[in-house]
């Protein structure tokens, strides 16, 4: 294999740069010697140009294995538009007819084509070996490499198989890349594909174009996702959803406020997928609103911003997903919403995963919990994660920079970790060292003795979430490491021991508690969203009269996301209030007349200036399943019956059903009630609802103990909500 004349001249020729980008030109050369790669490079940071350019300087077809059919087209399209001849690039996958797959293989066979693009499966497919034992191959790349890893973000089993395949084809080099991957991943990928002695080129992960940050998800959250979209009208978007329930619906959302989007899933038609990825390449719409399906390898250099509607299940993920936000260096805003709700949802997800793959994704959501609660720099979290040190404390452009939190004092906390964790021997996860400081005395504590140890209840239970903080600022500092290799026990560095002989001081901030789902202002959309706290408390006094009035709990007639929505949307009329998140026609019609009073009474006397232009149209709420719902219990089908029927799980039903409830329209429930629980028991939790100042059902759990199971609970407070407030 040798280099056909200058490199730089072949850059130019053929993609028209005049120099290369940071280890590009090494790389290139590393694979024109034929020797294998292992190449760790950000989104938008050039890797596609390390292996496209050797595969067109080389004889022969390079074979380039790559996950989606999207992203093949994509790369084939490119490549052809740097040549006369379309025959310079193919991909062999189950949308080519006979015809076409045959003229692909002639292609090849007559040395025509330097670029064929396959997903694991066709590579791996014992039926397709022949031909490819035919093939003049040059190298394999393996696009997406972290796929391979039980541990990455993305992992595919079918990339397993790519080396063993290799082996029986024809064992050529090998370059393997990404754009995500920690130590462990890295470690796996060149283990698996067989090239542990690969020379590796890892670039900076820092982007310092692209704006982090985390806002809590609270009732208002469609709200926010549209202002923000607003205050950014006509540049390109990405919206990340975790269900395509969710892209369907908030897509439908956007649209009905005049944004130009459309939803991208795997269960939409190929060819709608296909002509939605193109509408956005061409700029025929703005925003796409997809599942993570979307985006992989997508050449956009200008999308502005990326939002998280739901928070990801690993940094790797989020990190990925962000990194396709301002590619061509320029704004790239990256905005994620974040709740505990969220958390418990995508735990809920590996419930049926084996239990190693089970422990993986609990730990890597481990990571993403602590990225969205810390206060700390959220570009030095992100580095940190990926084993780079980022030396500056404020970036200057993440939310946590632009709005520092204060500093306290911990170095006697962190002697009391270091000490906790050695005397422990160092086997053990964050949450179990924070329970024996506070004193927790679970089953695991008192079957290996540690309620002995000298910490031991050191530390004050109230102050949890303190220890938490100390515990993860102490491994960005340095102090303290994760082992991944032995689900993320917590361990003692070196600079720990020194600390421990020689203490100095460590000063930490507090982590964000959304728990208490704080209202915050809108950083990088001036501050729109910001609830009007003497409104707000006025509405809360407002609804305290009216439940001594109706001799009702207060949440029973508003939960506080509605009060705060309303602090902020400013709703004067019944049909303001409707669009008002939780508030349907039943009980704005029941108690919306003095909450719109109040608040007009309150504009007038402020001079406030109402955001009328922000008024977030909805959706017609009475979708198919809704109506399905009404009418099925109406004519007293088991709810059992229900959620099949609908193709839904049990607590998926009882979500619809809590949502038509609270927005105020009446069902009765009680027929399915009566089946499966008895009076007293329904009673019981009844009469707890009746007396409790909240709805919450992880405080009811706690009040009325072990007897009573969630389902039931959460069934018997539909039916106080229906019969109460509605």
């Amino acid at each position: 294999m040798k280099e056909k004349g200058n490199l730089v001249d072949a850059l130019k020729k053929y993609f028209g740069f005049d120099t290369f980008k940071g280890d590009q030109e090494t790389i290139v050369k590393n694979v024109l010697s034929g020797r294998d790669s292992f190449v760790l490079m950000p989104t938008g940071g050039g890797k596609s140009l390390c292996y496209q350019l050797p595969a067109l300087l080389l004889e022969g077809t390079a074979i380039v294995v790559s996950p989606l059919i999207a992203l093949m087209k994509n790369q084939v399209d490119m490549i052809r538009a740097l040549s006369e001849e379309d025959s310079i690039a193919h991909f062999m996958n189950s949308t080519l007819g006979k015809a076409e797959l045959e003229k692909v293989k002639e292609d090849i066979l007559a040395e025509r084509t330097k670029m064929l693009y396959l997903a694991p499966e066709t590579l791996t497919k014992v039926d397709n070996w022949d031909f490819f034992r035919q093939m003049k191959i040059s190298f394999y790349a393996i696009d997406e490499a972290h796929c391979i890893s039980e541990w990455g973000h993305d992992f595919r089993v079918e990339y397993r198989n790519i080396r063993p395949t290799i082996d029986q084809i024809y064992r050529a080099p090998i370059i393997a890349l990404t754009a995500t991957a920690t130590d462990k991943v890295k470690t796996d990928i060149k283990k698996n594909l067989g090239i542990t002695d690969a020379i590796e080129y890892k670039s900076s992960f820092n982007r310092p174009n692209l704006y982090y940050e985390v806002r809590p998800k609270t009732a208002r959250v469609i709200e926010d996702v549209v202002k923000f979209i607003k205050t950014n009208e006509g540049k390109s978007g990405i919206v990340y959803c975790l269900s395509r329930k969710e892209v369907e619906t908030l897509s439908e959302i956007l649209q009905a406020n005049e944004i130009k989007a459309a939803p991208y899933h795997a269960g939409m038609d190929a060819s709608l997928r296909t002509q939605t990825q193109d509408d956005f390449i061409m700029e025929r719409i703005d925003v796409i609103v997809a599942t993570i399906a979307f985006g992989m390898g997508i050449d956009k250099p200008d999308v502005r911003f990326v939002i998280h509607y739901d928070f990801p299940k690993s940094l790797e993920g989020y990190y990925q997903e962000t990194g396709r936000a301002g590619r061509d260096g320029g704004e790239g805003k990256c905005i994620a919403f974040y709740s505990n709700k969220d958390l418990l949802k995508l735990e809920k997800f590996v419930e049926d995963k084996p239990l190693n793959e089970q422990k993986i994704a609990k730990q890597l959501l481990q990571e993403t919990v602590c990225y969205a609660e810390s206060s700390l720099c959220r570009r030095k979290l992100l580095l940190h994660y990926f084993g780079e040190e980022y030396e500056s404390c404020n970036c200057g452009n993440c939310d946590n920079c632009l709005n520092p939190r204060k500093q306290v004092e911990a170095k006697e906390e962190l002697l009391t970790v270091i000490e906790t964790v050695l005397a422990i021997k160092e086997g053990y996860s964050e949450d179990y060292i924070k329970n024996i400081i506070i004193g927790k005395e679970t089953d695991a504590i008192r079957s290996q003795g540690h309620q002995n140890v000298e910490t031991f209840g050191s530390g004050n239970e109230g102050e949890t979430s303190m220890w938490n903080t100390v515990i993860r600022q102490a491994c960005v500092a340095g102090y303290l490491m994760r082992d991944v290799e032995n689900a993320g026990a917590i361990k003692v560095t070196p600079k720990g021991h020194d600390f421990q002989k020689k203490p100095e001081s460590f000063m930490i901030t507090e982590d964000h508690d959304f728990d208490e789902e704080e209202a915050i202002e809108n950083i990088s959309s001036g501050g729109a969203s910001a609830v009007d706290p003497i409104l707000y408390q006025m509405l809360k006094e407002l609804r305290k009269e009216l439940s001594k009035k109706y001799n009702l709990p207060p949440y029973v007639i508003f939960q506080d996301p509605s009060l705060e929505a309303m602090a902020s949307m400013y709703p004067i009329s019944i049909d303001e209030l409707k669009n008002v998140p939780g508030v349907g026609q039943g009980k704005a019609n029941k108690y919306g007349k003095e909450f719109c009073e109040l608040i007009k009474r309150h504009c007038e006397e402020n001079d406030i200036e109402r955001p009328a232009d922000f008024r977030v149209r909805t959706v017609v709420n009475k979708s198919k399943l809704k109506v399905s719902i009404i009418q099925s219990i109406d004519r007293k089908v088991d709810l059992d019956d229900v959620a099949n029927a609908n193709g839904v799980e049990f607590d998926e039903l009882l979500d619809e059903i809590e949502t038509i409830v609270y927005s105020g329209t009446k069902i009765h429930i009680d027929y399915f009630l009566d089946e499966i629980m008895d009076e007293e028991r329904i009673n019981e939790i009844y009469e707890y609802f009746k007396e409790s100042e909240t709805d919450s059902i992880d405080r009811a759990i706690d009040e009325l103990g072990s007897d009573y199971t969630e389902e039931e609970i959460r069934l018997v407070r539909i039916k106080f909500i229906s019969d109460m407030a509605n």
